[in-house]
């Protein structure tokens, strides 16, 4: 695999070995490298960077624009791929998670460093992007800088553009199916219970977490034999406030709900622009599965009772954070 050392010649920059001449009046790689190098010489001091670190950013984009060229990457049987991730994806969500909402991490030593777990969060924000933030803050806080594998929707993966950006993210279908094969082969799952009635809640009810649905995820969980780990998530409900369901547009155009804030759609895309909250994704110790039998995944009454058990974990964890929280913006 091309590494950005890889394109030093005068540091950090050459043509590749392999690059062919090209053609008179035709640019080509060298060409290429030397414009993206100039770029970033005039970019370092708007963006408060020197010299060499303008260029080192522009080395890491010239070789990913090469491996995507050349194929020089891998994609699992989910889709899942790490060099989009890596390059693209948390690029774009750092801002919004070290500046934006300036989140706040607590019990990470409650995630295992390897092997399969599952991580149950509660779910809200209009648009979910706490899913996204929890992403972020397991993959750059945690020591062995796990990558979360997201369960989601059908309506995630049937949108174009955001399915085929989900999956390259991490994310996959949330089927039982899927879910323990994932956990057998110790990835770390994520999963959000409450789904849309989460995410669209009213602002009056902001905090107060819905049904459970019928515990898939602690099915997968037992059978599997893996901890599942409470996650508490405090900030996203303020980002957009709903005030209204224009429920009639809703179904017109094919969504569980069609929300309306303090800012949209008065200020038209302004309006999408979440409010900066502060937040907290709070990690709970693991509750252990390993005592039960395979078999009991198909109990009703084991699966509820863990289920339910899981749900006011989360719950009270969030009205402690939110007791001791200043205010939501700081």
């Amino acid at each position: 695999m091309v590494q950005p050392d890889e394109l030093a010649p005068e540091p950090p920059f050459a043509a590749h070995p392999s690059a062919r001449p090209s053609a008179p009046g035709k640019p080509g790689l060298k060409e290429f490298v030397a414009g993206v190098r100039a770029v970033a010489h005039r970019a370092a001091g708007p963006l408060g960077m020197s010299r060499d670190e303008a260029e080192a950013k522009a080395a890491e984009a010239v070789a990913f624009i090469r491996r995507r060229l050349t194929g020089d990457y891998a994609v699992d049987n989910y889709g899942y791929d790490a060099d989009f991730a890596e390059h693209i994806l948390y690029p774009l969500l750092r801002p919004l998670f070290y500046t934006w909402f300036r989140v706040e991490v607590r019990g990470l030593e409650n995630i295992p460093s390897t092997g399969g777990a599952l991580l149950v969060a509660n779910h809200s924000g209009t648009v979910a992007v706490d899913s996204l933030m929890t992403q972020v803050a397991i993959h750059d806080k945690h020591p062995a800088h796990r990558q979360l594998r997201e369960l989601g929707a059908d309506l995630v993966f049937g949108t174009p553009g955001l399915g085929s950006i989900a999956r390259k993210g991490g994310a996959t279908l949330a089927t039982n199916p899927d879910a323990e094969r994932l956990l057998t082969s110790g990835e770390l799952v994520g999963v959000w219970p409450e789904g849309f009635k989460g995410v669209g809640k009213p602002f009056n009810e902001r905090y107060k977490l819905q049904r459970f649905g019928r515990g898939g995820f602690v099915s997968a969980a037992i059978r599997t034999g893996v901890p599942i780990i409470p996650c508490a998530i405090i900030g996203a409900e303020e980002i957009y406030p709903m005030i209204a369901n224009l429920k009639g547009l809703a179904n017109l155009v094919g969504l569980p709900y069609f929300p309306v804030t303090p800012t949209f759609p008065w200020l038209g895309p302004l309006g999408m622009i979440p409010l900066p909250s502060k937040w907290i994704i709070e990690f709970g110790p693991p509750v252990d599965t390993g005592a039960f039998d395979p078999k009991a995944a198909d109990d009703p009454m084991i699966v509820f009772d863990l289920t339910d058990r899981v749900r006011e974990t989360i719950q009270q964890t969030v009205y402690g954070l939110l007791a001791s929280r200043r205010s939501v913006f700081h």
